[in-house]
């Protein structure tokens, strides 16, 4: 165990390290993120920095801690990284259609469900039992991984917000499959722990004033990673097995919810890009990049530590934590307006029945 933990350090030290020169690489290819309408950084930032990451994520699961994985697991996974990344790379350079970064990531995923054979196959739900999804399997691993992989390449609009989000994601991810496993492989979680040791020697590069964005490259990647070890990880746990990853991405999966539920509202294409993400309206309420981005850290420490519940808990004690959550969290996105100004059931029942 020592031994391992020596290992996640010198992967943040490295991580860390390459990053400068993963940096100067994204320029000469001309990875460089301009100022625009959309975007927030108001000066030129080199993109592409999620090379960085897989690049020191591969040399520590091929090298570092190789002997904590199988072989058929780590190089089926790997196959999918690469062409996640290929596609992130060619994105930031000469910026893919929204179809053709979809085909990249649907061609990975498709990797995964057949070459590496991680899968949901079945979800348990309380008082119902488990349901199996047989031939559909496919068709909802897919959903899972295209979604998950969206999802994080959504919010990635602000300094080291992703990675930020990811890092308390994929750490809580790691504890409830260690701690919580009902089979004694701990591969997963090596792995989880190891990605996170990664970001977190990337993230003050990309923390506010960041010197380097992840870029599509990155993104797309931890979303995948993500996506993918969420799957293999979390699928032998004794409960809930779909909603406890669902609530440790609370932050994108609700980012991503309610942009398309904006969207459908206001008679607008689903995958046009707007300026009404979580982060947008907590800026447009004055507060900082950094106060933004720290607010939404705390949003997704208590997503997490609300899963962290959920195995401790009875089968009403989580139905109570899930309705508690999604009150809190309806309210809180009627009060910033993250649906819209007009957006405000809840708060309208709430305040109807105040005055009454």
């Amino acid at each position: 165990m020592f031994r391992i933990i020596v290992m996640f350090s010198l992967t943040m030290v490295l991580s860390a390290v390459i990053t400068p020169f993963i940096r100067r690489l994204a320029i000469k290819m001309g990875a460089v993120d301009k100022p625009n309408a959309r975007r927030v950084n108001k000066k030129p930032v080199p993109s592409m920095g999620g090379l960085g990451i897989f690049i020191v994520f591969t040399f520590a699961t091929f090298v570092l801690l190789r002997d904590q994985f199988p072989t058929m697991m780590l190089y089926s996974i790997f196959l999918g990284e690469c062409i996640i990344v290929i596609t992130g790379i060619l994105d930031d350079i000469l910026e893919l259609s929204p179809k053709q970064k979809l085909l990249g990531i649907l061609l990975a995923a498709l990797v995964i469900y057949y070459v590496a054979g991680i899968r949901m196959t079945n979800i348990s739900i309380p008082f119902v039992g488990q349901f199996d999804f047989g031939h559909w399997s496919l068709p909802v691993t897919l959903i899972w991984i295209l979604a998950i992989t969206n999802a994080v390449n959504l919010i990635d609009g602000l300094d080291g917000l992703a990675t930020g989000v990811s890092i308390i994601a994929l750490f809580t991810m790691g504890v409830i499959a260690w701690f919580f496993l009902i089979v004694p492989e701990v591969d997963v979680p090596i792995m989880i722990f190891t990605l996170v040791a990664t970001l977190l020697g990337f993230l003050p590069h990309n923390f506010h004033p960041a010197s380097l964005f992840l870029g599509d490259t990155g993104s797309l990647f931890i979303g995948f990673m993500i996506a993918v070890l969420s799957l293999e990880g979390l699928k032998n746990v004794t409960f809930i097995s779909l909603v406890i990853p669902v609530m440790i991405l609370g932050v994108p999966i609700t980012d991503t919810l309610f942009a398309i539920i904006r969207r459908l509202l206001n008679h607008k294409p689903i995958a046009q890009a707007d300026e009404h993400h979580l982060h947008h309206r907590l800026l447009a309420m004055g507060l900082t990049q950094r106060q933004t981005v720290l607010t939404i850290y705390g949003i997704a420490l208590i997503f997490s530590l609300i899963a962290l519940l959920f195995p401790l808990s009875s089968k009403w004690g989580i139905i109570l934590l899930i309705i508690a959550a999604a009150f809190g969290l309806e309210i809180f996105i009627e009060v910033i307006g993250l649906v819209g100004p007009h957006w405000q059931p809840l708060l309208k029942i709430i305040r109807r029945l105040v005055k009454h």
